[in-house]
C-alpha cells in the first residue's frame, strides 16, 4: 500500500523528508505532492506530484486538487460509483 505524503516547501519540509525516509526503510512505496523545485523527493519516492510555488496560506487549496483527483481515479479503477456514493445521506443534511 503506497504511502501519500503532502510536502510543500514550509518549515516543515526537513520533518517530512525524515518521515518519508522511514517509510522506505521498510520498503514502502511512496508518493509526495510537493512544491514546484523541490528535486530531492525524486530520489527517494515512485512518484512525485508537483504544485505551484505560491503563499503558504494557499498550499492547502493548491496540494487538495491532486488528491481529490487521485481519490476519484482509483474509485473508478476500483469500479465504484462516483456519482452515488454509499452512506452519503448520513453526512448531508436535508433541509
Amino acid at each position: 500500500m503506497p504511502s501519500i505524503f503532502i510536502a510543500p516547501d514550509d518549515a516543515v519540509f526537513d520533518k517530512n523528508v525524515s518521515n518519508i525516509e522511514e517509510v522506505l526503510a521498510r520498503k514502502g512505496p511512496v508518493v509526495a505532492v510537493t512544491t514546484e523545485g523541490r528535486t530531492e523527493l525524486e530520489r527517494l519516492t515512485e512518484d512525485v506530484i508537483y504544485v505551484p510555488d505560491c503563499p503558504t496560506y494557499l498550499q492547502p487549496l493548491l496540494t487538495v486538487v491532486p488528491l481529490q483527483l487521485l481519490a476519484y481515479y482509483t474509485a473508478v479503477a476500483r469500479g465504484c460509483d462516483v456519482d452515488k456514493p454509499r452512506n452519503l445521506a448520513k453526512s448531508v443534511t436535508v433541509e
